[in-house]
């Protein structure tokens, strides 16, 4: 049975690349700096959960009190 390759794309500039390249997931050194770059100046950020503003009223924790 012939072993399966995986293939994706690089997040920065979409090359297809295999899992074995050696800078996987990016497809150089120049794609994985760029992301970095972009983390670091703010470009990607991870969203937190919006919070109900009635659930702290409702359990005392109001600021405006």
């Amino acid at each position: 049975m012939a072993k399966r390759v995986l293939s994706l794309r690089c997040p920065t500039c979409k090359k297809v690349l295999k899992r074995t390249d050696a800078e996987f997931p990016f497809c150089s050194d120049r794609c994985r700096l760029i992301d970095l770059g972009k983390w670091a100046s703010g470009a990607y950020v991870i969203s937190t959960p919006v919070s109900d503003t009635s659930d702290a009223i409702e359990n005392g924790s109001d600021e405006n009190e």
